[in-house]
């Protein structure tokens, strides 16, 4: 490693910092430092005048740029001991950790294309991270194998359920899995899907799903010829007759609304209406939702509001895969042509492991976000020449 690095940290200077005042990249900022890897953008002699200038110390040499052997830098021994450095940092770490946190939080949310010079560079085939083409290429873990199921037992026997999960979770992936298991192995479900663009959850900020709207979206499905009547009460009590006359025929019927999160009240409360429609003791349709942690607040039994429909209706979270990034990688590589370990080390897939579980505070550790660090990270390794991801590349995308 270069001097440069236990420099900046005597300082209290973030990589982050020196790489944004010399319009570079934190990871290539970490690869000079670490494995004096040098962009190739400009000649050796103008990045250090760029270190030199950010750092504006008259005394500061080219011994800076050499190796260093870790044991100088250990410290003396009445300074280990001394509990006043040691409160210090304690107090610090707090601060410089939230810091990190607000930068991984902010860089999620920005999606991340792998570019043609990464696929490239890696001998990938296609970008591992394209929205998966049908059922085969799914990741299929513990978790989504639970939830799957729980999705075709209400399409096959009836229930209320609402699936909710972080932006990437994973919903609209079983949503997919769900229509196409209906398409191609039980034909005599019929999934509902009323159209949601725009969808909001009061008329102020759009358009809002109502009854009535889910009403047509069902006649539509299940007897697409017939008129709808006028009145509320008689385009009701059709809706009733067409899903009784369609279940007599063999048929089975499940709603799904998508981006549930922005339903109103009402809806939500005349949901329980719809899921209370029999024929004897065979209820005529099945209800699924999928949105965002928000609908799990709307749908929060301490409301009085959405008493009755909580007391009905089963919520399932989507929860990170923690302990399956590895397994998750390298199923996605594999359909892009690649080994996970041709590609990223060991301590690669541990680092992104840290960087997105908050060091044990939270975890974001779900398949979009992941995606994003990573393809990054290629995109990134790709440009300084770098044939393997490492775990200081992870750390600094």
């Amino acid at each position: 490693m270069m001097k440069l690095g236990p420099l900046l940290h005597k300082r209290d200077i973030k990589r982050m910092a020196l790489a944004a005042g010399m319009d570079l990249s934190p990871a290539t900022v970490t690869l000079l430092i670490n494995y004096h890897k040098w962009p190739k953008k400009w000649p050796k002699e103008e990045i250090k005048a760029r270190i030199f200038t950010f750092l504006d110390d008259p005394e500061l040499g080219e011994e800076i740029f050499e190796e260093y052997d870790p044991a100088e830098d250990e410290p003396e021994p009445e300074e280990v001991e001394s509990p006043a450095p040691a409160a210090t940092e304690c107090e610090a770490k707090p601060e410089q950790s939230n810091d990190n946190d607000d930068l991984e939080i902010e860089m999620l949310l920005r999606k991340q294309v792998l570019t043609p010079n990464a696929r490239r560079a890696f001998g990938l085939v296609r970008d591992p991270f394209d929205e998966v083409r049908n059922a085969s290429e799914v990741f299929v873990n513990a978790e989504f194998r639970y939830v799957r199921e729980s999705l075709r037992q209400i399409a096959k026997h009836g229930g209320f359920m609402a699936v909710v999960g972080e932006s990437g979770a994973g919903k609209s992936t079983l949503r997919r899995d769900l229509i196409q298991w209906a398409n191609d192995d039980e034909p005599s479900i019929n999934i509902i899907e009323p159209y949601v663009l725009g969808l909001e959850d009061n008329d102020m900020k759009g358009k809002t799903l109502k009854a009535g709207h889910i009403a047509e979206a069902i006649m539509a499905k299940i007897a697409p010829g017939e008129t709808l009547r006028r009145s509320p009460e008689a385009r009701f009590r059709q809706v009733h007759n067409a899903l009784r006359e369609s279940h007599r025929a063999g048929y089975r019927h499940v709603l799904v609304i998508e981006e549930a999160h922005g339903l109103p009240i009402p809806t939500l409360k005349h949901l329980k209406r719809f899921f209370e429609l029999e024929d004897g003791f065979s209820k005529l349709i099945s209800i699924i939702l999928i949105g965002q942690t928000e609908l799990a607040q709307k749908l929060d039994e301490r409301n009085p509001q959405v008493r009755e429909v909580v007391q009905r209706c089963e919520v399932v979270n989507l929860r990170p895969i923690d302990m399956e990034v590895e397994g998750y990688l390298d199923h996605r590589f594999q359909l892009a042509g690649r080994a996970l370990a041709d590609v990223m080390d060991a301590e690669a897939v541990e680092a992104l492991r840290k960087k997105l579980s908050g060091r044990g505070e939270y975890s974001v550790l779900y398949p979009l976000a992941i995606n994003n660090v990573v393809a990054a990270a290629l995109n990134e390794a790709a440009k300084l020449g770098v044939p393997m991801l490492t775990a200081d590349l992870i750390r600094e995308v």
